[in-house]
């Protein structure tokens, strides 16, 4: 028989009584959240506008960038259209603005490659907006690639008429980084809504007799590039999107014979008859049984879309019952609150 320290054991019952005794569990809700951005309720027809193109002045420095970084001459350009078009079938997707017009024939110029550049001149965004009845314009202003590579060599044997050779296998991996920025213009107010730059790795690997063959199973990766570029403007297009996230709220199970009872109902989904049980108990005699019905109340308020109602019983949960979770909870509900007016704000609620 093995014999264990006795504080490893004393331990052990420790951390099973807190488990056996934990006094609440989770419930988990969906929670709608503003969208990062929030535009105008004027802002009805919106222009997609690509301003990746390089100047003149730009494109012998550009070339040469391309040689050395093994990119397509056309790799940009495919990319850029591919995120315009993906910001543009989002938005149409999300039925956020009654018109959404992308230019693919215009590109405007960016004055340095790769760098995210100034804004452009209202002069120019009030004059494509009013030639073409625009209220916004959504603008794509920096379409960069960047790729890195790096050799490496493994034993391995060739198998000739005369048996098999010793030689070397040559791979090749290339690290490319696809960078995106855009901007959303407002011509009325002449305020730039938003600006985000980000960027996104892709991992390309190839392998040969020699480091040109291996280099060559590199460059047909035109189409991982479009689709990053189209994945890009998807998630841009989500920034003016409320979206919903799912999250966890402790609530009461211990406490008395109604908390044990309410605990099975709601496991079962019966969220109205645990509500039932717990209102019984806000009036329990014992201070702590009572702050934790509140609190509970607070719990199945928000289940129900009443925050007002879920703020009321955490209040009262702490501020007569001192019950301190309630007091947590009650920041976590007047942040929703305030986040509540922003979703009306921006057209949508919970």
């Amino acid at each position: 028989m093995t014999n264990y320290p006795m504080k490893s054991i004393a331990l052990a019952i420790c951390a099973c009584t807190i488990i056996s005794c934990k006094s609440t569990e989770l419930v988990y809700l969906n929670v709608k959240q503003p969208a990062p951005v929030t535009l105008p309720a004027y802002i009805k027809n919106i222009g997609v506008v690509n301003r990746t193109g390089a100047p003149a002045q730009n494109k012998v420095i550009d070339a040469v960038d391309k040689v050395f970084t093994l990119e397509g001459a056309n790799l940009d350009k495919e990319g850029a259209l591919a995120s315009i078009d993906g910001l543009a079938d989002m938005l149409v997707k999300d039925q956020v603005f009654a018109g959404v017009y992308p230019f693919k024939d215009l590109v405007m110029t960016t004055p340095v490659n790769g760098t995210f550049p100034a804004p452009i001149p209202w002069d120019t965004i009030d004059r494509i907006c009013r030639v073409n009845k625009l209220d916004g314009l959504f603008t794509l202003e920096l379409f960069d690639t960047d790729s890195k590579m790096s050799y490496s060599t493994t034993p391995t044997s060739i198998k000739t008429p005369l048996g098999n050779v010793p030689a070397l296998e040559h791979n090749a991996n290339m690290l490319t980084t696809v960078k995106t920025g855009w901007r959303i213009y407002d011509p009325a107010t002449r305020t730039v809504l938003d600006e985000y730059v980000a960027a996104r790795n892709l991992s390309f690997s190839g392998k040969g007799i020699n480091p040109v063959a291996a280099a060559s199973a590199l460059l047909d990766r035109k189409e991982a590039v479009k689709q990053a570029g189209s994945k890009a403007g998807e998630d841009y297009a989500a920034r003016i999107v409320p979206y919903w996230v799912r999250v966890s709220r402790d609530y009461y199970v211990k406490g008395s014979d109604n908390f044990t009872m309410a605990r099975r109902k709601a496991q079962t989904g019966n969220w109205t008859d645990a509500a039932a049980l717990w209102e019984k108990e806000t009036t329990n005699p014992s201070s702590s049984i009572a702050g934790r019905a509140c609190y509970n109340m607070a719990i199945i308020s928000e289940i129900n879309g009443d925050l007002d109602k879920a703020i009321k019983w955490s209040q009262k949960a702490y501020e007569d019952y001192n019950n301190h979770l309630a007091l947590q909870y009650l920041n976590i509900l007047k942040n929703r609150q305030a986040k509540q007016a922003l979703l009306k704000e921006q057209g949508a609620t919970d």
